[in-house]
C-alpha cells in the first residue's frame, strides 16, 4: 500500500520541472529568492513560472533573512501560498512575518546534533510548519541545498507542535530509508533531483516521488 507522504520539490526554475513535479504527485513547489543560490529566481521569472503551476499545489517562496521590503516586493508580483524562512530569523521575526503578511510560514532549522533539537520546539510555537534540515558547514555560502544529510536517528519518533518536513541530502535512493527512520510524513528535496546545480532532472523528480510514496 502506498504511503501518504507529502513531497516538496524546491528550487524550481523551469516549466518542465514544474510539470514533472505536478505529474508525479508533489504537494508543494518551492521557488528560491536568494541571490547566492544557483536556484535563485528574479521576481519577474518567478511571476511567470508560478502562473504555470496547476491548481492545488502549494507555491512556497524560500527567502533568507529577507526584510519586510523584500517580502513585500515578492508578494506584490508573485502568487504564493507559503513563506519559507531559511536564514537566521529569530522566533520573534517568524511571528512578525506571519502576522504581517498573512501567509503560513515554514521555518527551516538546521540539525547537526542533539544540541540543535530544542530550537525545533521553540520555532514550533511560532511557525505553521517546520523544515528539519541538515545544518550547513560553517564555511557554506548556502543555508540549504548543500546535499548534506544528518543523523536521522536524532529525530526518530519526535513530534513538535506543528507539522514538519524532513530535508537535507534526500535523493531517490535514500528517501525511503529516511522516512522509515524518522517517521516523516513530509519530505523536501532540491539538489537530490538535479543533474547539475540548479538544473532539475524530470526523471529524478519522478523517481523521488515514487520512492517516497512506495
Amino acid at each position: 500500500m502506498a504511503r501518504d507522504i507529502r513531497v516538496k520539490i524546491c528550487g524550481l526554475r523551469d516549466a518542465a520541472a514544474i510539470e514533472a513535479a505536478a505529474q508525479a504527485g508533489a504537494a508543494y513547489l518551492g521557488f528560491v529568492f536568494f541571490a547566492k543560490s544557483p536556484r535563485h529566481l528574479s521576481i519577474a521569472e518567478a511571476r511567470t513560472l508560478t502562473r504555470q503551476v496547476p491548481e492545488g499545489l502549494a507555491k512556497v517562496a524560500l527567502t533568507v533573512n529577507a526584510t519586510d521590503a523584500e517580502l513585500e516586493a515578492i508578494l506584490a508580483e508573485v502568487p504564493l501560498d507559503m513563506l519559507q524562512l531559511h536564514g537566521k530569523e529569530s522566533p520573534e521575526r517568524v511571528a512578525e512575518v506571519r502576522a504581517k503578511f498573512g501567509l503560513p510560514v515554514m521555518k527551516a532549522v538546521g540539525v547537526a546534533d542533539e544540541a540543535d533539537l530544542p530550537q525545533l520546539a521553540e520555532y514550533g510555537r511560532v511557525a505553521d510548519q517546520l523544515l528539519v534540515d541538515a545544518k550547513p558547514p560553517k564555511d557554506a555560502t548556502l543555508p540549504g541545498g548543500n546535499g548534506l544529510t544528518f543523523d536521522w536517528r536524532l529525530i526518530a519518533g519526535r513530534r513538535w507542535p506543528v507539522p514538519w518536513m524532513l530535508a537535507g541530502g534526500l535523493t531517490p535512493e535514500n528517501v525511503a530509508t529516511a522516512i522509515q527512520l524518522t517517521g516523516a510524513r513530509q519530505v523536501d528535496v532540491s539538489s537530490g533531483v538535479e543533474s547539475a546545480p540548479g538544473v532539475k532532472d524530470p526523471a529524478r523528480i519522478a523517481a523521488f516521488l515514487k520512492a517516497a510514496m512506495a
